[in-house]
């Protein structure tokens, strides 16, 4: 759910990798000015593993460790954290190049997966060499607890509130977690979605944090391969505020991971095992939401 951002009067405060400063003339009703504008940045990011060039990405040059860590992880490059290490993280004024290291076995395997070194925003199937390699199945997310669907509608309220910077440039997607009960307990952006995602899935992973006991809630749609990277890290449960591809769906229903679009502050639509969210029934005293609220 990303924050609508209204045009400021004053300079913007874009002290911070994920925003630049740049000149515009605004232009409201009859008068026009020129101001100084943030705006998100966005670079090719490039992925090395063991000296050898995997992917290149456009993104946010922010949680870039976060994202190298998520995106191994929900592309199955690596089983858990303790297999990955950031080397390095340099800038030139091509790109930002991320050089990681995995054991050799994982990077063997690599090369049977090897990218071209173009992509869009958050394209992470972009130049991949076979249908198989774009297909490949996640493993089946485990059983968790039911969530009631106020937590839903809590995280969606509190994710709102903590994009700091798409209410700086108005540009950027956010993958919030939370716990059951709703709480938001991490959230990283990006310009690209599924970036914002793998940045909360490496943020996730080096917290420490058990996926399993919470839920994701993103500001974009949950196209298949949000679906796969959530199935990928262990999360039980999607939420997109916008609609889910018919391919999502499907992985959403092999994978027993919960998909839930539409996600608003109205209401929401349950794609796949709806066991997982608990709905208030008619006449259901508010106390479960009081104290849902109090804890906060």
């Amino acid at each position: 759910m990303s924050i609508p951002r209204t045009l400021p009067d004053t300079e913007p405060d874009a002290d911070r990798a994920g925003a630049v400063q740049r000149k515009v003339r605004r232009h409201r009703g009859a008068h026009t000015r020129e101001v100084v504008d943030a705006i998100a940045a966005e670079v090719p990011v490039a992925l090395i593993y063991n000296g050898a060039p995997f992917a290149v990405m456009m993104a946010t040059p922010e949680d870039l460790a976060d994202f190298a860590l998520g995106f191994s992880l929900s592309e199955g490059i690596v089983a858990g954290a303790e297999e990955l290490r950031v080397e390095d993280i340099s800038t030139s004024l091509e790109g930002i190049t991320v050089a990681l290291s995995v054991p050799a076995e994982r990077a063997a395997a690599l090369e049977h997966r090897r990218r071209n070194l173009q992509g869009r925003s958050g394209c992470g199937v972009c130049g991949t060499e076979s249908i198989e390699a774009v297909l490949r199945p996640p493993p089946r997310v485990a059983d968790s607890q039911a969530l009631h669907e106020r937590a839903l509608q809590r995280a969606l309220r509190e994710l709102r509130l903590r994009q700091p910077l798409n209410a700086l440039t108005g540009a950027t997607h956010a993958a919030g977690w939370a716990d059951a009960d709703g709480r938001v307990l991490l959230v990283r952006e990006d310009v690209g979605r599924h970036n914002a995602l793998d940045k909360l899935i490496g943020a996730l992973s080096a917290a420490g944090l058990d996926p399993a006991q919470g839920f994701a809630v993103v500001t974009s749609r949950a196209s298949y391969e949000m679906a796969m990277k959530a199935a990928h890290a262990g999360i039980p449960l999607l939420a997109a505020i916008s609609a889910p591809t018919a391919l999502a769906i499907a992985l959403a229903q092999s994978a027993h991971l919960t998909l839930i679009g539409f996600a608003r502050d109205d209401g929401y639509a349950v794609y796949t095992h709806s066991q997982r969210l608990l709905e208030t029934q008619a006449g259901e005293p508010d106390a479960a939401r009081d104290a849902m609220e109090s804890n906060s």
